[in-house]
């Protein structure tokens, strides 16, 4: 083989290849950023959702001159809740999310920092969110039991064994991430 001038760049190329392609596979967790501006447009529909059906709730009181039913008045405060809980999931994905897996958010020693934010991790926000929809699904559960009489004997069921399933869900993904802690815990020793 002739030698020329030219470096010969092939074990250049063959030793960047892997890094280069680890550098896009790391960028590519910027492709979830479009997802929660996404849910923070969601978020702007809750609140629309839930000043349209406090406007309702104020109307009605209004209109029928103070005398709405507890019964009328607790479904609509149920559902107020509901709104606000859920809205409370959609900051812990938006915010828990993209710390924990699209960018570090700079926010340290910032007057509104929300507390869990400094100790946020996959197994934590796991956790919270299902706690939170334990939570969701009790709200649905209590206006369900309040509003039983209008509503079919299956349909109270299956909310019921849903509820249920949400709740030994939660405490399994509790358990796997204790085992997990402790399991890295022994590792470091």
């Amino acid at each position: 083989m002739i030698k020329s001038g030219v470096p010969n760049l092939q074990p250049i190329i063959m030793s960047n290849g892997p890094q280069q392609m680890e550098r896009f596979i790391f960028w590519s967790r910027w492709l979830q950023a479009p997802l929660y501006l996404g849910l923070v447009v969601a978020q702007g529909i809750y609140v629309y959702l839930f000043m349209a059906e406090l406007f309702h709730l104020v109307s009605s009181v209004f209109e029928s001159g103070g005398h709405i039913s507890e019964t009328e008045t607790m479904l609509v405060v149920l559902g107020l809740i509901d709104v606000v809980m859920i809205a409370n999931l959609l900051i812990m994905v938006i915010i828990g999310g993209y710390e924990t897996f699209v960018s570090r958010l700079d926010l340290e020693n910032h007057p509104d920092q929300p507390e869990w934010l400094s100790h946020v991790n996959a197994g934590v926000l796991k956790i919270k969110l299902s706690t939170a929809i334990i939570g969701i699904s009790s709200i649905h559960l209590l206006k369900t039991f309040i509003n039983a009489g209008n509503l079919p004997e299956h349909t109270i069921q299956w909310q019921v064994i849903i509820h249920v399933v949400f709740l030994f869900s939660a405490l399994a993904m509790a358990m796997v991430d204790k085992i997990m802690n402790q399991t890295v815990l022994l590792s470091k020793h």
